[in-house]
C-alpha cells in the first residue's frame, strides 16, 4: 500500500486547472524561459519506491513559491534511511520540473536519492567511488531521479538543456542526476 502525502490549499483547488495548463504548453529549447514569468505553475510529480510515497504538487504560482508545498518537497525529499528533512534548494526543483515539462510525459519521477545526510552520503561512499565526498546531496542542491518512459540519454538531454546546472548520467543505474550547482556534465 502507497502512502500519499496530501494537503488542501489553493494549490489543490487549482489542481485541475494547472494539469490542463502543464498539457497544453508549448516545449522549448530554454526550460527556464518556459519555467520563468508571472502568470505560471510549476508542478512536480514523483514517487518513491523506498518509502512508498507519492505527490503532484502545484509548488509556484504567479512567481512566488508555496509554502506547503515546498515544505512537502522538502518531506518527500528527506534522506530516507535516517528520516531527517533539510530545506531543498528550489532551484532543483525547478530544474526538474523544467526538464520534466521539455520531455513531455505524464509519468512521475522515481527519486531515488534527494537529501543525503553525512552518515548516509559516508555509507554510500564506502559502496561506490561514484558518490562525491562533499556531494550537493548533504546540502539539498540535488536529486537523483528515473523516468520508465526514457531513457539515461533523454532524461540528460532535457537537464542540459536548461543549462542551469549538473547533470550525471549514470546509464548503468539506470538514473540522472541533475543538481543546482555550477554548469557541468559527467558520464555515460
Amino acid at each position: 500500500m502507497t502512502k500519499q502525502l496530501t494537503q488542501i490549499t489553493r494549490r489543490g483547488l487549482l489542481g485541475a486547472f494547472a494539469a490542463t495548463a502543464m498539457i497544453a504548453a508549448p516545449t522549448y529549447s530554454n526550460a527556464f524561459g518556459l519555467l520563468r514569468g508571472a502568470g505560471d505553475i510549476r508542478r512536480i510529480k514523483m514517487y518513491s519506491g523506498r518509502t512508498g510515497e507519492s505527490m503532484d504538487t502545484i509548488y509556484w504560482i504567479e512567481g512566488e513559491y508555496i509554502p506547503e508545498a515546498i515544505k512537502e518537497i522538502n518531506h518527500f525529499m528527506r534522506d530516507w534511511r535516517s528520516n531527517d528533512v533539510i530545506r531543498i534548494d528550489p532551484r532543483t526543483v525547478d530544474i526538474m520540473a523544467a526538464s520534466h515539462r521539455l520531455m513531455d510525459v505524464s509519468e512521475p519521477y522515481m527519486l531515488l536519492s534527494g537529501y543525503r545526510s553525512p552518515a548516509t552520503n559516508a555509507m554510500l561512499r564506502s559502496r561506490s567511488s561514484g558518490v562525491a565526498k562533499h556531494s550537493l546531496h548533504l546540502v539539498g542542491q540535488a536529486a537523483d531521479l528515473r523516468l520508465k518512459s526514457r531513457s539515461v540519454g533523454q532524461m540528460a538531454k532535457a537537464a542540459e538543456a536548461c543549462s542551469s546546472g549538473g547533470v550525471g548520467r549514470y546509464s548503468r543505474s539506470n538514473f540522472v542526476h541533475m543538481d543546482c550547482g555550477p554548469v557541468r556534465s559527467w558520464g555515460g
